[in-house]
């Protein structure tokens, strides 16, 4: 947990480095500090012609387009010592200084939460989180989160940004989570999610029957008319959702998903988009269908299933110090479970045999 004036630098591989400064209080069940943070770096050769928002947008995934460019115009950064334009071109082998201040922020406290850890070792953990359970404190969930929970588990995660959490889910979507334990891991875990090095694959139930696998190469950006949801936008960032069938229904198909990159509400979104959105999604998933002739069972376990039917089930990775190949998987929550064994019992009612 930082306290007043405290004051640490640490240097990362890659060539960049992060002081933070912060200077902070303390109030009952909460603690207020102010950040700054540099990052020094030197860009690529291989990245000369490109734009100097188009590399750093690469070399900080974690930053939105938008601020990093907000960075370059406030002058925030530096080329070779010289503030200069987004659109200027680079010719590889420059040194770059990024001066991000930090709003003040409030410190998340411990709580005792229970959490499901799967696996952990000395750098990492794997948390296999429950519908309803938000990852990061916000709007409307100040605690009781993910980060409060591991906090808890483990004071050293204090130090870190978003608690050592390297990617997200969403609060009604259960399943694994990686998270790091220390800084150096923690940028090296969110590099390798940049280059598509960990492998992540979901189940869903979506709504219709999906007749093969498929790939959806799809750009998403926010939602033009609600900025709490997001949309298929042509200049909006790369999504790529690859999926496969695993089982039919009458109505319904379940699926297996696999993810090239990590946008919010990315699989959501992508289903919507195929106009078979997830069974039991509240924000993309329109009106409730129920097949024409279901069982009182059935009918009665779709209304009651009010969260998107989708599960991180499986992570894979080579760990980036030992180069270990890690694999960890987590059984579907248990109403999952039952809404596939209704689906499936009705399926064999109206057709004699599974699809």
């Amino acid at each position: 947990m930082f306290r007043s004036g405290t004051f640490f630098s640490c240097g990362f591989s890659g060539g960049t480095e992060y002081t933070v400064n912060c200077a902070g209080f303390s109030h009952v069940g909460q603690e207020s500090v102010t950040e700054s943070r540099e990052h020094n770096l030197s860009i690529p050769l291989d990245q000369a012609g490109f734009r100097l928002d188009q590399v750093l947008a690469r070399m900080f995934p974690q930053f939105s387009r938008s601020r990093i460019k907000q960075w370059i115009e406030s002058g925030d950064v530096l080329v070779d010592g010289r503030t200069t334009r987004p659109r200027q071109k680079l010719m590889g082998g420059e040194q770059v200084l990024i001066r991000e201040s930090l709003a003040p922020r409030i410190i998340d406290q411990p709580q005792d939460i229970p959490l499901e850890i799967v696996d952990q070792g000395e750098d990492f953990l794997v948390v296999n989180k429950p519908v309803g359970l938000v990852v990061h404190p916000g709007a409307g969930n100040a605690d009781g989160t993910l980060v409060n929970a591991l906090l808890n588990f483990d004071s050293r995660l204090a130090a870190l940004p978003r608690a050592g959490i390297v990617h997200r889910l969403d609060k009604d979507t259960s399943g694994l989570l990686l998270v790091a334990r220390d800084a150096e891991i923690q940028l090296q875990f969110s590099d390798m999610l940049a280059r598509r090095e960990i492998a992540r694959e979901y189940q869903a139930i979506c709504q219709g029957v999906l007749t093969a696998g498929g790939t959806v190469d799809q750009p998403l950006d926010r939602h033009p008319g609600d900025r709490r949801k997001m949309a298929v936008r042509p200049g909006g960032r790369a999504a790529v959702t690859h999926y496969r069938v695993i089982g039919r229904f009458r109505g319904h198909t379940h699926v297996r998903v696999n993810l090239e990159t990590g946008r919010t509400h990315q699989i959501r979104v992508h289903f919507a988009y195929l106009r078979h959105a997830l069974l039991g999604d509240p924000v993309y998933g329109g009106r409730l269908a129920i097949p024409a002739g279901a069982s009182e069972e059935l009918a009665d376990t779709l209304r009651k299933f009010r969260h998107q039917a989708l599960h991180a089930g499986r992570l894979a990775l080579a760990h980036p110090r030992s180069k270990e190949a890690l694999e960890w998987t987590a059984e579907i929550p248990a109403d999952f479970a039952s809404l596939l064994r209704v689906l499936s019992a009705d399926a064999k009612d109206k057709n004699g045999t599974r699809a």
